[in-house]
C-alpha cells in the first residue's frame, strides 16, 4: 500500500501548477527537499524519486515510440479484421468511412494497405502494375521507395524487391532492390476516382498487385482483397497501459537497428528487453498505466498546444503546416526534430519524400486547422462557415475532411463520408467561392450540398487536402479563409 501512496503522490506532484510564472519552481521543491543524511537518500527519497523517474522514462518512451506504435497497431488491427499474410491486401474499395478506425485517413481516394513480415518470409517481391502509385516504409516510417511515376519503374510497373534488415545476400538481376531497417514493411497504394465518381478502374488496378516470398515465386500464394469499406477494423494505437504491451510485442518481433539504444536503455528500465518476457508487476503496471496517458496528453500538447514552431502558413490564418521539416527523417543539422516527429505521428500515418517537397503541379498539400478565426478550438457543439476563394490552387481536386480530436479517426457523424470536396455536386457562389457550413445542425439558410456534420461533445480538425497544387497556393496568392462561428 506505502508503494502505490507513492505512486499518487507523484501524480498530485506532476499535476500541481503553480499560477505565477515565476512561481512555477515551487512545483518542483517536493522532490528538491527529499532528504539525503551526509548525501545519501533515505528509503523514502529513493521510493520517491525512483518512481518519479520510471514515470518520466515512461512518457518519453510513449513519446518516441509513437511512429513505430502508429504502424504496429494498423498492422495488427488489420490482421484482426482481415486475416495475417503478406499476400492479404485489404483496399477500401468504396472508399474509406468512419467505420474504419485509422488516423487522418482520406475518404475522397482508394485506399490499399498491406504489410510484409520478412523476419517470417523473407526476401519478399511486390510486382507493381503500371500507372500504380504508392509509398513502402520501413516501421519506423522511414521511406524504403516511392512506387510508380515518382519511383524507380517511373509508371510502367516492375518487380520491387524488399530485403530484411540482416540480408547478406547479392541483389538480383530484374528487380527494383531495397533494403528494409526493420523486418515489417508497410505497403501503401492511393489511386483516384475517375471523373464521374466511380472506383472500379482505380479498384482494378490495385488488385493487379501480387506479393510473395522470392522463395515461393515459383508457385506464389493467391492475393486476397479484402473490401475495407464499411468494416470496423479498429487499427489505432492504445492510448493506456497495453500501449506498453503492444511496444513489447514489437520489440520482440522487431529487428534490434540502430535507431535510439539510449532509448531500448530506458524501455528496459520498464520491463520492455528483446528476448525477455513483459511481466511487470502490479505496481510497474500503475506507472505505466498513467505514463502512457500522461504521455499520450503530452503529444496532445505539442500538437494542438502551438508549442511547435513556426508551422502557420499564413501569419493571420489558423492554417498549419501538418509536416513542417524539410527531411523526412526528421533530421536537422545536428539532432532529431522528436517534436515535429511527435507531431506528425500523433495524427497520421504513412511519409515519402514528396511529402515535404514543393513541387507545381505535383503531389498533395495538406494545410491543418484546428482552431477558428478567434483562436478557439473548434467544438463538435457549435457551428461554422468556412470560405475557400475561387479557383482553389489544386490542379486535381480538392477537399476538406473531419477528424476526432481524441485519435484523429474520420469524424463518426452519421453521413456516408467525413469529407467534402470539388469531386462532389456543391452549391458555388457567383464568384466561383464557396462556402462550407459544419456543425450539429444545418446551419439556417446553408445548402445541404455544402454542410458536413459535426458531434456535439466532441472536438475535431480539419486537413484541406490539394491535389496537384498549383503556384497560387505555394506564393500565396490565394488563401483559403478560417472557421467563423456562427452565432
Amino acid at each position: 500500500m506505502r508503494r502505490i501512496g507513492i505512486v499518487f503522490s507523484i501524480l498530485v506532484f506532476v499535476f500541481s501548477i503553480g499560477a505565477p510564472v515565476f512561481g512555477r519552481t515551487s512545483r518542483w521543491k517536493p522532490l528538491q527537499e527529499l532528504p539525503f543524511p551526509e548525501n545519501y537518500p533515505t528509503k523514502e527519497t529513493t521510493e520517491r524519486l525512483y518512481d518519479e523517474m520510471l514515470f518520466h522514462r515512461a512518457t518519453q518512451v510513449v513519446l518516441w515510440s509513437l511512429p513505430a506504435m502508429t504502424l504496429w497497431a494498423m498492422k495488427k488491427g488489420s490482421e484482426a479484421q482481415f486475416g495475417e499474410g503478406s499476400n492479404v491486401f485489404p483496399i477500401w474499395k468504396d472508399r474509406l468511412s468512419a467505420e474504419t478506425l485509422v488516423s487522418t485517413p482520406n475518404s475522397d481516394v482508394i485506399y490499399g494497405m498491406g504489410y510484409l513480415d520478412l523476419k517470417k518470409d523473407g526476401p519478399t517481391v511486390i510486382e507493381v502494375p503500371p500507372k500504380l502509385q504508392g509509398i513502402l516504409d520501413d516501421f519506423w516510417h522511414r521511406p524504403l521507395t516511392d512506387v510508380g511515376f515518382v519511383g524507380p519503374d517511373k509508371g510502367k510497373g516492375g518487380k520491387y524487391l524488399i530485403l530484411p534488415p540482416d540480408n547478406k545476400g547479392k541483389n538480383l538481376k530484374g528487380y527494383f532492390t531495397f533494403k528494409s531497417p526493420t523486418y515489417n514493411v508497410f505497403v501503401f497504394w492511393r489511386a483516384f476516382r475517375d471523373k464521374k465518381g466511380d472506383t472500379k478502374e482505380a479498384v482494378a488496378l490495385m488488385q493487379k498487385t501480387r506479393i510473395y516470398p522470392l522463395s515461393k515465386k515459383g508457385n506464389p500464394p493467391q492475393m486476397v482483397f479484402p473490401n475495407g469499406s464499411g468494416q470496423p477494423a479498429d487499427m489505432l494505437y492504445p492510448m493506456d497501459y497495453t500501449y506498453f504491451e503492444g511496444l513489447a510485442e514489437f520489440v520482440e518481433h522487431e529487428f534490434v537497428g540502430p535507431e535510439d539504444w539510449s532509448m531500448r536503455g530506458m524501455m528496459a528500465s520498464l520491463g520492455i528487453i528483446k528476448g525477455k518476457p513483459f511481466a511487470p508487476d502490479d505496481h510497474m503496471k500503475q506507472i505505466l498505466s498513467v505514463g502512457a496517458d500522461v504521455g499520450m496528453k503530452m503529444a496532445q500538447v505539442l500538437r494542438y498546444g502551438d508549442m511547435l514552431p513556426n508551422t502557420l502558413y499564413y501569419k493571420d490564418r489558423q492554417w498549419h503546416n501538418v509536416l513542417n521539416v524539410l527531411d523526412v527523417e526528421f533530421k536537422q543539422d545536428t539532432y532529431i526534430d522528436i517534436d515535429a516527429r511527435v507531431g506528425m505521428f500523433k495524427i497520421g500515418y504513412s511519409i515519402s519524400p514528396a511529402m515535404v517537397m514543393n513541387m507545381v503541379g505535383k503531389g498533395s498539400k495538406y494545410p491543418f486547422s484546428y482552431r477558428d478565426s478567434n483562436g478557439n478550438y473548434l467544438s463538435g457543439g457549435s457551428s461554422y462557415k468556412l470560405h475557400l476563394p475561387p479557383d482553389v490552387p489544386a490542379a486535381n481536386f480538392w477537399s476538406i475532411t473531419l477528424y476526432d480530436a481524441e485519435n484523429a479517426s474520420g469524424l463518426k457523424n452519421g453521413q456516408p463520408f467525413p469529407s467534402i470536396g470539388s469531386l462532389d455536386k456543391l452549391n458555388y457562389n457567383q464568384d466561383g467561392s464557396v462556402d462550407l457550413f459544419f456543425g450539429p445542425e444545418l446551419p439556417k439558410g446553408a445548402p445541404k450540398s455544402n454542410y458536413l456534420r459535426t458531434v456535439p461533445g466532441k472536438g475535431w480538425f480539419t486537413l484541406l487536402r490539394l491535389y496537384s497544387p498549383t503556384q497560387p497556393f505555394f506564393d500565396q496568392t490565394w488563401r483559403p479563409g478560417d472557421f467563423e462561428m456562427i452565432k
